[in-house]
């Protein structure tokens, strides 16, 4: 018999474990910090230049460097869309919704 423990996780598992733990707490930050994508947002929407071509870039920078901040008033939704570094607007986008009243109450 030998004497040598063997432990549950192997250094492989332990290094994916920590791995998938910092990816979610990445997450969570920038979800908690506003992050535009992490919102919902669609990648056609993310247009933050205004070419019309949505690139690569354009698609990490929702996830670093553009925040989304929601608001409602009443039926409206709006989500304004900012650069994180300056505050500098990008665009505000507007929606109205159908509710029922016990939505609306609330």
């Amino acid at each position: 018999m030998s004497t040598t423990k063997r432990t549950r996780f192997s250094p492989r598992r332990k290094a994916l474990l920590v791995f998938f733990a910092l990816l979610l707490a990445v997450l969570a930050y920038l979800h908690f910090t506003g992050a535009a994508g992490t919102s919902g947002i669609s990648n056609e929407d993310m247009d933050w230049n205004g070419d019309g071509k949505v690139t690569e870039t354009e698609i990490m920078q929702a996830f670093y460097a553009v925040v989304v901040e929601k608001t409602t008033e009443g039926r409206r939704e709006c989500r304004s869309y900012t650069w994180r570094s300056d505050g500098t607007s990008i665009r505000v986008d507007c929606r109205t919704t159908v509710a029922t009243e016990e939505a609306q109450a609330k």
